[in-house]
């Protein structure tokens, strides 16, 4: 896909360890096994003819990997930097030639978009607290919209974080035609599909969002429309 249309590629991150565990992860920052690693790099060629101005990640790094490995792949050779994290920008890490900064892509970090948080379940195995609290009590926990685990965040608590920093953050360069990729997590970005498909509370409850799988969307006046792969 040539830039004929600005673009929102979403991506969720690659499988990381506790993936592969079977463990709660949450907030708690784990890194991507070497299949997550291979997920990434894979999605990476997908996007990889797609011009993109600005990267937002999570603040976990399974997510920044993913970014990261991802735009290694990509066909501009331009590198990745760091802009800000949390808002705040580092003026010791300001790039002070202009034709460098061409060649470079920037990245904006952000707690708004990491997974939900899983309370008391995180680091717990999934099969075992199954076993405690049986199946449909934990597949409440984890698949409702309105009901969180014990002292974590539910689908909607994520989505009030998430959207207005996507409204106010993310919209504004798509407003300005630059093309945006997002790294981030199964259920922040279910939020934010909820949000561009104007997803009902039970619908988004059927959304899956695969592991290293781009997701795009173009966006025209303030409309947004999926676009397939080629």
């Amino acid at each position: 896909m040539k830039k004929d249309k600005t673009l929102l590629i979403l991506m969720r991150h690659g499988q990381s360890e506790w993936n592969e565990k079977n463990i709660f992860t949450g907030w708690v920052d784990i890194p991507l096994t070497k299949q997550g690693m291979e997920e990434a790099r894979l999605g990476g060629e997908k996007i990889a003819d797609i011009e993109i101005d600005a990267i937002f990640v999570s603040s976990l790094m399974r997510a920044q990997l993913t970014a990261m490995i991802a735009m290694s792949e990509h066909h501009s050779n331009k590198t990745p930097f760091v802009v800000s994290r949390e808002g705040e920008t580092n003026p010791w890490g300001a790039i002070h030639s202009e034709e460098v900064l061409k060649g470079c892509i920037p990245v904006y970090v952000s707690s708004k978009l990491n997974e939900r948080m899983y309370g008391d379940l995180q680091g717990c195995n999934k099969d075992e607290t199954r076993a405690k609290f049986g199946k449909e009590q934990v597949h409440i926990w984890r698949r409702s919209y309105d009901v969180a685990p014990p002292n974590g965040e539910s689908l909607e608590m994520t989505a009030k974080r998430t959207i207005p920093y996507f409204k106010k953050e993310i919209i504004p360069f798509l407003e300005d035609g630059k093309n945006i990729f997002i790294s981030a997590h199964g259920n922040s970005l279910r939020s934010i599909v909820m949000e561009l498909e104007n997803l009902s509370k039970e619908e988004v409850l059927k959304l899956e969002i695969p592991t290293g799988q781009p997701i795009c969307y173009s966006f025209n006046k303030g409309k947004w429309e999926k676009e397939p792969w080629n």
